[in-house]
């Protein structure tokens, strides 16, 4: 016997297949509620769950007095994570496509808990205060966003020091800590995970229901072994990919050879 469950997994299935052929191009609305109900001798509220399971997967939006309407994609942007930092004129950048984006607001400063996975690589109990600072960057001629940047400092290297400030100065919170506050040279380390965004963080990046977010983790290490920044920037899954170069080891290295020649 057929579940109500069956029912509308059936109907995100056809409508799914239909989005993915091209049958429903982008831009395009689907059928209404009721004439979904009606082609399928379900219930509305079942219909509804088929459609709310695809608006969750990213591939539509509900849109007001348009209805159910099909997503156009954007064209993803490729970050080449070069595995080295780079540096010009406003201090480092670690990603070459990044480098021209400019804050589009005042950096958010506080203190608070931090996560319990950054806690834990903070090496801060997760109940204790630690700095947050916040930006949310963007394209300078469109204003449109592109990430999130959260940086968290421990209270110990931070608390009393320019870094509490909105402008840290020349070079940002990596030439205090190297040349002001003697963590120099710092050292780091990148992590790259996925997870949904937070309502703010959606609103924040203009992402549509059902996108995910890459997150990029970023650990800041000075030369005795503390952790002193953890830096966590998020950006849309369905806008950038992360890419990076793979060099051969010694082990691997190919040495051309010559044609065999005829046996004797």
């Amino acid at each position: 016997m057929e579940t109500p469950t069956a029912h509308y997994r059936q109907l995100a299935d056809d409508l799914r297949a239909a989005i993915l052929s091209g049958r429903y191009p982008a831009g395009t609305a689907l059928p209404r509620i009721t004439s979904l109900a009606t082609q399928y001798g379900i219930s509305k509220q079942t219909a509804r769950q088929a459609i709310a399971l695809l608006e969750a997967e990213g591939l539509v939006e509900v849109v007001r007095r348009r209805g159910t309407i099909v997503r156009a994609l954007p064209q993803r942007q490729k970050l080449s994570r070069a595995r080295q930092v780079l540096r010009d004129e406003r201090g480092y950048y670690f990603d070459p496509t990044a480098q021209p984006w400019v804050a589009l607001r005042k950096p958010t400063i506080s203190w608070a808990p931090a996560p319990h996975d950054i806690a834990s690589l903070l090496g801060v109990d997760p109940t204790a205060d630690v700095l947050q600072r916040d930006r949310l960057m963007g394209d300078p001629d469109t204003r449109k966003p592109t990430q999130l940047a959260t940086s968290y400092l421990p209270a110990a290297t931070a608390r009393g020091t320019r870094l509490t400030e909105a402008d840290t100065g020349p070079g940002g919170i990596y030439d205090r800590l190297e040349r002001d506050l003697g963590h120099g040279p710092l050292t780091w380390h990148e992590t790259i995970t996925s997870r949904m965004p937070t309502p703010a963080e959606a609103a924040d990046l203009q992402a549509p229901k059902g996108t995910p977010l890459l997150r990029i983790i970023r650990t800041s290490t000075g030369p005795d072994g503390t952790v002193v920044e953890v830096n966590d920037t998020r950006m849309r899954a369905d806008e950038f990919e992360i890419g990076y170069p793979i060099t051969r080891d010694a082990s691997a290295a190919w040495h051309e050879q010559s044609p065999a020649g005829p046996e004797l």
